[in-house]
């Protein structure tokens, strides 16, 4: 059914990452019961497995208010409930940021809701996440639709409170509001809903934002967790048009994310129901809505193919009453078919880059492990076997080559060992440059200063010189990696050159995930710092909320590009230093066996006999990595062929 292609999709994404675990698990069983573990490949690849089986499709819904955004969610995935499941009816608009997703770990279904009051906090969202103490926790009856609904509607509840309260909160900034003046806030400033739906289950993940004041009032939303989204769907209302705060939304939140390949946008025209005139016919229907999505592409600059019109108040009504006319004519399945057929592909080739990239060199340094084994192994059975019938001098003779190999091997290693310091020096100097402690102190005073000016001019440049100062941190660093990645590339390269061994490809180190998470919070606090609502906020919440969102979030990328930084050091040197204890064991080998083929003829048939059972299990080894590899690049199921562009771009 076209209806199930997303849900399908989403089945076989979570077959295929549970295949890859298996692959993954496969592996470690691999090297215990060939001897060629150790305890820091066994911490990688449990930390490898841990992260694929917590991996999620975040799918985050930005739109102003009165979109249809929810109603949007209920459409796409909730309408096998035959009802409004998250709280989209007039007046009932989504306050706070909310997340739907499954913790596998708890032991129930869950609203977790935290208080509006803990903005006033040194604590970011992230942070709270740690501590479920600091949430409100309503359990919720996953047997009951319209209990689940109902509890649902706690997330979009507001409550009045004096404007100073709210301004103090950093949610009001009327000038000449009176202290006895009452506003209206959102309850809570942020909610995770956790329970066992299927598409929930297989890893995905909805981001449910609120409009564009509350977006603005909390960074975190948009430095975190809109960057974190694979998929951000824009959604405008054909009933409005591009607004100017539907443009100051996309300009300032969704727009500077396509500097990102990782991520995807999808702009929805929502509710062309609207445009549903009697009176017309349907040819010029459908011009109408072709008009409003080129008017909507031409001011996001934008191809009106990128347009996606549907109704999902018409979606959500055919999938409950299966009907089939109206569903088709809703559009809502074609952009479900555009997250099955383009958007959860590209994830996987995400996911699997990534995997292939830490297990698959992994596999692969295993797998060119084996094979030099079986090229020596063979090299040596060639050479017993034509030592068959030969005197002591031509035993002698390849006893001193061997030696004379080895000479230039110890020789070589001189060599090595002085270029494996260059590059530690190197590392050292990365890690120097991305450390913690510099920045905790660049954070100190540059806390201390902002809360020590009286002026709002002296506070805003204090934002940009700590900005501009760990920006150009980040550059340097950069340039240490590039360095040290030629450096190591000219190490391996001359060593294999050297002994003419298969070539070993060195896992190099990049900083462009950091360098652009940082050009895109130097955006954010830019915008922060010269919005006039900084300007009227408090000096204490603005310094506050500038740190603990935009500094915290600095400060985590640091620390991530540090703990990356500090394990590629540790394991960049790691296939050749083994290439280099295997190459010297083999020659020690053959040595020992020339020495006691010499001494005794007999020992030279059972010698071969023991290389040409060694050179079958060696075979079997390549064979099984090679099999185990190529699960690891086994691609996404398909279920359905996608639909024609023309069903895409109308309605």
């Amino acid at each position: 059914m076209a209806t199930d292609r997303f849900t399908d999709q989403m089945q076989a994404y979570g077959r295929w990452r549970t295949d890859l675990v298996d692959a993954i698990t496969n592996y470690q069983q691999w090297l215990e019961s060939n001897r060629m573990n150790s305890p820091d490949t066994e911490l990688r690849i449990f930390e490898l497995i841990e992260t694929l089986k917590s991996d999620r499709l975040t799918i985050a819904f930005v739109a102003e208010f009165a979109r249809g955004k929810t109603e949007l969610i209920n459409a796409i995935f909730f309408s096998e409930y035959d009802r409004r499941l998250l709280p989209s009816e007039a007046g009932r608009t989504t306050m706070c940021p909310t997340e739907l997703f499954y913790d596998s770990e708890a032991n129930q279904s869950y609203i977790r809701l935290l208080p509006i009051e803990t903005r006033l906090e040194d604590t970011s969202i992230q942070e709270h996440k740690k501590n479920p103490i600091n949430w409100n926790t309503i359990e919720l009856d996953t047997n009951s639709a319209e209990t689940m609904a109902e509890a649902f509607k706690e997330v979009v509840k507001t409550k009045r409170v004096p404007a100073p309260v709210a301004s103090k909160l950093g949610l009001h900034h009327a000038e000449g509001a009176t202290d006895a003046q009452m506003v209206e806030i959102p309850m809570w400033r942020h909610a995770i809903i956790s329970f066992p739906h299927p598409l929930l289950k297989e890893g995905l993940s909805i981001l449910d934002t609120p409009g564009l004041n509350s977006i603005g009032n909390e960074p975190e939303l948009t430095i975190n967790m809109l960057p974190a989204s694979q998929v951000v769907i824009f959604v405008l209302a054909a009933d409005t048009g591009v607004t100017k705060s539907d443009m100051e939304m996309w300009d300032t939140f969704v727009k500077p994310l396509a500097s990102d390949a990782k991520h995807s946008r999808l702009v929805v025209l929502n509710k062309v129901d609207t445009l549903w005139d009697e009176l017309k016919s349907e040819d010029a229907i459908q011009t109408s809505i072709r008009t409003q999505c080129k008017s909507a592409a031409k001011m996001l600059d934008l191809k009106p193919e990128s347009i996606f019109p549907v109704s999902a108040q018409k979606g959500l009504f055919a999938k409950i009453r299966t009907d089939e006319e109206l569903l088709a004519k809703s559009n809502i399945l074609a952009l479900e078919s555009v997250l099955a057929t383009e958007i959860l592909p590209q994830k996987q080739s995400i996911v699997r880059d990534n995997i292939v990239a830490e297990i698959g060199g992994m596999a692969n340094e295993s797998r060119n492990l084996v094979a030099s084994r079986l090229i020596d192994a063979n090299r040596q059975l060639k050479e017993l076997q034509s030592l068959s019938g030969k005197n002591e001098d031509v035993i002698a003779h390849l006893m001193k080559k061997t030696r004379e190999e080895q000479a230039t091997y110890h020789k070589s290693l001189e060599s090595f060992t002085a270029n494996k310091k260059m590059f530690a020096d190197k590392h050292t100097r990365l890690l120097d440059q991305l450390s913690l402690t510099s920045l905790d102190q660049l954070m100190a005073k540059t806390r201390e200063k902002m809360t020590g000016t009286w002026t709002t001019a002296g506070l805003k440049s204090s934002m940009r010189e700590f900005f501009d100062i760990i920006n150009n941190t980040i550059k340097e660093a950069s340039a240490l990696t590039d360095q040290s990645n030629t450096l190591l590339q000219t190490i391996y390269r001359e060593f294999h050159k050297e002994h003419g061994l298969t070539e070993t490809k060195p896992k190099f180190f990049s900083m462009a995930k950091y360098k652009r998470d940082m050009e895109r919070l130097y955006h954010e606090a830019e915008a922060y710092r010269k919005s006039p609502v900084t300007t009227m906020t408090e000096q204490s919440f603005v310094v506050k909320k500038f740190f603990i969102s935009m500094v915290s979030h600095a400060r985590n990328t640091f620390f991530m590009a540090h703990q990356e930084a500090e394990a590629w050091g540790k394991s960049a040197m790691g296939p050749l230093v083994s290439r280099i204890k295997e190459h010297k064991h083999q020659m020690e080998k053959r040595l020992e066996s020339l020495r006691k083929i010499n001494e005794s003829r007999d020992t030279l048939q059972n010698r071969i006999d023991e290389l040409e059972k060694m050179a079958k299990q060696l075979h079997k080894q390549h064979t099984d990595i090679s099999q185990l590899m190529d699960t690891l690049k086994k691609p996404l199921e398909s279920f359905l062929d996608p639909p024609d562009s023309e069903t895409i771009r109308v309605a």
